[in-house]
């Protein structure tokens, strides 16, 4: 680097920090200097810790260059662009500086490889037109003309079809071609020679090409560029060039749709691109759809699902190895989290024979890459290990491809038991599928039988054991390549060790002693199932007699509170002076009752899924008959509750109207010591429209209930009342949700927040409930550009030490998780996490609850640990009824045949806990 040249954009960096502070004062200058520097100094040490922070990249970048540090900021530019793909803006920045800093031609030759692999980056037309312009700038050089004419093309190719910029370039590269022109051009007033005229009819073709090529491709202004080659060319247009302009202008005009939708889309315009993306597919033309694609990820470089999409059409319709292994390259680099993109890029390097170190260094900074789930893991090893075995030739004995497949079955096996359980506290492979396609290997291509059993062993060793469908698989593969002793050692195991379908395997056990066994070996298999059966039942039988006591226990509560509903509605009989008036009293008192419950909310608050239980389940506690502090108010003498009676003057009864559900909203959550609600809530809901009428609920004391009715004019006022869920009213959360009825809409739900994976989103517990929503966002903007922060309150409004953080993107949330997680904020050690509801549990059917004549299901779709202990019949064997008795010998005792299993009982009816209450008590 010249030092002149240094000096000289020293000197700029300068003068754009004087022009930027507005003329301070030298000694403000010099604070600013020092606190500029310790801010260097601050993120430098945070990327040595974490090179992976993308903000922090640019923040020092940025500062780096305001301050004229030219060797840090050029190494910093270079770090970043080793781990990130740059954007637009960073590459031409540090092209620009990297040209000024350019004396000579060795150095010239540095700007021109860094161009190189800023256009491998993103298709931007603006980095193409200045790396073109930068090539003019040598092309007095050897070869100078030839490169630029190189560039130029290569730039036609990479966005010359680019409708709304890319006949920038075209104008360039013409414009450069008459700078040549003018070169060869005889001096005014001679007569040319041969040569010189050769050349210039030579130039002037060239320049007619481009003219001709640029008309044939649907541009924008493309009208005034057809206007400005009559008038340069000075001669009629060809009929064919005419004919060539007429198609492509047609074609630009069914292109503008989608380029004036983009234009006013805004980000990420996913819908306007596929739209765009669509119609080029119908064309056919794989020039133009990848071009789109490019447009579409120079704006959504972080979009895993469209990289995806991309790829696959490289992959299946271009085939082209130099398209193909770049974008897969790219994509890794720009969402390196996503493990499906590793595994597609892992397949199109054996697509496309890339050499065996090459797939292997990319495997290694896969697993790298900081995946955010465990199992993710777990399918990038897969599809590495499926990799190297279609490299092995299995004819042979042994050969080194085959060593190297064991020692990467045995290298994924250690890797998932100590790098990813120690990260994620959790197995990723808790089936251990990797070692039962080792097994499988061994077994079917290696015929090592000893070697698969020795598998098998670790696989049941570690927490298997117990499911019936991991027995069968290794019985099966013992039927398939071993022998019938093994078979039998197995299923023996199988009967032993099984408790979620042990009568499955003992079925198994059965037919194959049926099959192949002899007298001992039959007798020996039904004395041990009969030993292990009996166990079974007699520990499922315990497990009934334990619910049917809950479930007992839950009738007498519920008849207690009958009793105790009973006892104060005969109280409040007793009070009424005459017989006339409290029959009427008690049947408007029970006619009240019906109305509430009918008028009530038709749709309680669903329990929505997430990390947390949902607020409505804090509604339980303290709701008594008369609301939530019935347990104070019931304790009230008559005297005292007289008074208050008196002065209540009943409302008239007003029935809800289905029909003007659309403007009604329904709000709930309200303090029940409001006073004169109607009035309050009008006034707060006056602001989002006309209010045609307020319903308060009362009980029959005249107490407010908590929630009320909102009836608007139009429906537009409605819709505007649902932003006010949530607001603060005298020191309650308000609930405002859509009344609908429930019976007609029953998959109606008001819980407003995702319950899927957002890759973006944070999960934090352990808060202290003193944290605000401002002390939480100071902690985590440290870490990237916080979007939203949601605390999660009771419906009283209070914390609950839980915390949902939306970042901008998947990478600063998985980096925060990294940096986050088990931090200490007030004396409370937090634990962070991506946001990853678990899914709701639904009660099974009835036809789950007969296991005797249930087939084997898949423990995987139950989960990764199967069926619990709970999902068993709980029906007392006793109020069990025998459908198919079966016959009997004369001494009554029923004969049933040697081994076989107990005869298989009708299904019970679904009951409900109260039907299962009268039953126990002979009611």
């Amino acid at each position: 680097m010249a030092a002149a040249e240094e000096e000289a954009l020293r000197a700029a960096a300068a003068g754009e920090s004087e022009d930027e502070g507005g003329g301070e004062a030298s000694g403000d200058t010099s604070d600013e200097e020092k606190e500029n520097e310790a801010e260097i100094q601050r993120l430098e040490e945070q990327l040595s810790i974490n090179a992976f922070d993308y903000n922090c990249h640019l923040d020092l970048i940025k500062l780096l260059r305001q301050e004229g540090e030219l060797v840090k900021l050029q190494r910093a530019r270079q770090k970043m662009s080793e781990l990130f793909p740059l954007t637009e803006e960073i590459w031409l920045d540090w092209l620009k500086d990297e040209i000024r800093m350019a004396a000579d031609n060795s150095e010239r030759e540095k700007v021109y490889d860094l161009f190189e692999r800023a256009v491998k980056d993103y298709i931007c037309p603006e980095i193409w037109l200045e790396y073109a312009q930068c090539s003019i700038g040598g092309i007095g050089q050897e070869g100078g003309m030839e490169k630029v004419r190189s560039i130029f093309e290569r730039a036609l190719t990479a966005v010359g079809l680019h409708v709304t910029k890319g006949a920038a370039i075209w104008e360039a590269f013409r414009e450069f071609e008459n700078a040549i022109l003018e070169t060869v051009q005889p001096a005014a007033g001679s007569i040319p020679s041969p040569e010189q005229q050769q050349t210039i009819s030579t130039q002037l073709e060239k320049i007619h090409a481009l003219f001709r090529r640029q008309l044939g491709i649907p541009l924008l202004d493309m009208e005034t560029t057809y206007a400005e080659y009559g008038e340069w060319s000075k001669e009629p247009i060809p009929d064919v060039m005419v004919k060539n302009y007429k198609r492509a202008l047609q074609q630009l005009q069914k292109c503008k749709p989608y380029e004036e939708a983009l234009l006013v889309a805004e980000a990420p315009k996913l819908a306007e691109y596929q739209a765009y993306v669509d119609f080029e597919m119908k064309a056919g033309d794989p020039a133009r759809i990848q071009l789109v694609y490019e447009r579409a990820l120079a704006e959504n470089c972080l979009v895993p699902d469209l990289w995806a999409q991309y790829t696959q059409y490289l992959d299946r319709q271009l085939k082209v190895k130099e398209l193909v292994l770049p974008a897969h390259e790219r994509a890794v680099r720009n969402c390196p989290w996503t493990v499906k993109l590793w595994k597609h890029y892992l397949l199109a390097m054996e697509r496309h024979g890339v050499a065996h170190p090459l797939v292997s260094e990319t495997f290694e900074k896969a697993l790298n890459a900081g995946f955010i789930q465990a199992t993710d893991y777990v399918e990038i090893w897969q599809a590495y290990l499926d990799y190297l075995r279609r490299r092995v030739d299995f004819t042979q004995d042994s050969s080194q491809e085959l060593e190297e497949l064991r020692s990467a079955f045995a290298h994924a096996v250690e890797y998932l038991k100590q790098e990813v359980e120690e990260r994620f506290s959790e197995s990723g492979d808790p089936s251990c599928t990797i070692m039962q396609t080792w097994a499988r290997i061994e077994a079917r291509l290696c015929h090592n039988m000893q070697k698969a059993r020795e598998l098998w062993d670790s696989i049941m060793t570690k927490g298997n054991a117990k499911y019936a469908n991991m027995w069968l698989e290794y019985y099966n593969l013992e039927r398939a390549h071993g022998d019938p002793q093994h078979c039998r050692k197995a299923l023996h195991r199988a009967v032993q060790c099984t408790t979620d379908y042990p009568e499955h395997v003992c079925e198994v056990l059965l037919t194959l002693e049926r099959i192949e066994g002899t007298l001992e070996d039959w007798d020996a298999a039904v004395q041990k199932i009969e030993t292990r059966l009996a166990r079974v039942n007699e520990q499922r039988a315990k497990a009934a007699e334990k619910e049917a006591a809950l479930a007992r226990q839950e009738g007498e509560r519920a008849e207690q509170r009958k009793q105790s509903r009973a006892e104060k509605r005969a109280a409040k009989k007793a009070k009424k002076p005459k017989a006339g008036d409290k029959r009427k009293a008690d049947e408007d008192g029970d006619k009240e009752w019906g109305q509430e419950e009918e008028a009530e909310q038709p749709s309680k608050r669903q329990k929505g899924g997430g990390d947390v239980p949902d607020e409505a389940e804090d509604m339980e506690t303290g709701v008594g008959l008369f609301g939530r502090d019935a347990s104070a108010k019931a304790d009230l003498t008559p005297k005292e509750v007289a008074p208050a009676a008196s002065k209540w003057k009943e409302p008239p009864k007003i029935l809800h109207d289905r029909e003007k559900e659309n403007v009604t909203v329904f709000v709930s959550n309200l303090s029940y010591s409001m006073a004169e609600p109607e009035v309050k809530l009008r006034e707060l809901f006056e602001s989002c429209g006309e209010v045609a009428e307020i319903r308060p609920i009362f009980s029959n004391r005249g107490t407010f209930r908590g929630y009320c009715y909102v009836e608007f004019k139009d429906e537009k006022a409605a819709l505007q009342a649902l932003c006010l869920d949530r607001r603060s009213v005298e020191g309650r959360p308000m609930f405002v949700s859509p009344c609908v009825d429930k019976t007609k809409n029953p998959d109606f739900k008001v819980f407003k927040y995702s319950t899927a994976l957002e890759k973006h989103k944070l999960f934090i517990s352990g808060l202290p409930f003193s944290c605000t929503k401002e002390e939480l966002e100071e902690v985590c903007q440290a870490h990237g550009n916080v979007k939203e922060i949601r605390l999660v309150t009771n419906r009283a409004g209070k914390p609950k030490g839980l915390a949902y953080v939306e970042f901008e993107n998947e990478t600063q949330a998985s980096q925060a998780v990294l940096k986050l997680d088990g931090r200490t904020i007030k004396d409370h050690v937090i634990k962070v996490a991506i946001s990853n509801p678990p899914t709701r549990r639904f009660a099974e059917t009835s036809e789950a609850a007969g296991r005797g004549s249930q087939s084997l299901v898949p423990r995987q779709i139950y989960g990764t640990r199967g069926k619990g202990r709970t999902q068993l019949s709980m029906v007392p064997r006793a109020l069990q009824r025998q459908h198919n008795p079966t016959a009997k010998a004369a001494n009554g005792v029923a004969q049933n045949p040697p081994g076989s299993l107990p005869p298989p009982t009708e299904e019970p009816k679904k009951m409900s806990n109260a039907d299962f209450a009268r039953m126990l008590l002979n009611k």
